[in-house]
C-alpha cells in the first residue's frame, strides 16, 4: 500500500485522502495513518507546487552549476554537501558520478545574483577546485508534466 499511495501522492499531492482511500480499496483512516508515519520517516519529505514561471510575470533564472571537489579527510562528500545546501539561494544538491562531484541547481532574479553567489559564496569554499555554470533558458517538460505549450494545428478541415 505504501508504494501506491506514494506513487499517487507524487503524481498529484493534493488529492484527497478519500478517494486516495476509494483507489486503494481501504478505510480514509488507514491512508490518513500510513501517511502520518511515512512523513515521520521522513519517507514524505514535503509538499510542492509546480508552477509554469514563464506563464507569469515574475522573472527567475534557474541556475545548475557542476561543482568539482577535493574531499577533506574526515569529512567526504556529505559535509561538503551540507555546507553548500545550508546556503538559502540553493534549491537542489546531488552527488554526482563523472566529471563533477555535485550538481547545485539554484534560482535567481537575475544573472548578477545568480554569477555573485558562484563568485563570493561557492567557489571561495575550501574544498572546492572548479564550477560550471549552465543557465536554464527554457523548460518544456518537469517532473513528468509538459510545460510548454502545444501549438495549434493550423491545418485546414478537409471534408468529402
Amino acid at each position: 500500500m505504501r508504494e501506491k499511495i506514494l506513487w499517487m501522492l507524487e503524481k498529484n499531492s493534493r488529492i484527497d485522502l478519500r478517494d486516495l482511500a476509494i483507489m486503494l480499496g481501504v478505510e480514509e483512516t488507514a491512508v490518513a495513518n500510513e501517511i502520518a508515519r511515512m512523513e515521520e520517516e521522513n519517507i514524505i519529505c514535503g509538499y510542492h507546487t509546480m508552477i509554469n514561471w514563464e506563464n507569469t510575470s515574475q522573472e527567475k533564472i534557474i541556475a545548475l552549476i557542476e561543482v568539482r571537489v577535493a574531499p577533506q579527510r574526515g569529512m567526504g562528500f556529505d559535509k561538503l554537501a551540507e555546507r553548500i545546501y545550508q546556503y538559502e539561494e540553493v534549491d537542489t544538491v546531488y552527488l554526482m558520478s563523472g566529471g563533477y562531484d555535485f550538481t547545485v541547481i539554484l534560482e535567481g532574479k537575475t544573472l548578477r545574483e545568480v554569477s555573485q553567489f558562484v563568485s563570493d559564496k561557492l567557489s571561495t569554499l575550501d574544498s572546492v577546485l572548479s564550477t560550471s555554470t549552465h543557465f536554464v533558458l527554457k523548460k518544456y517538460k518537469e517532473h513528468g508534466t509538459i510545460l510548454a505549450k502545444k501549438p495549434k494545428d493550423e491545418r485546414m478541415l478537409v471534408t468529402p
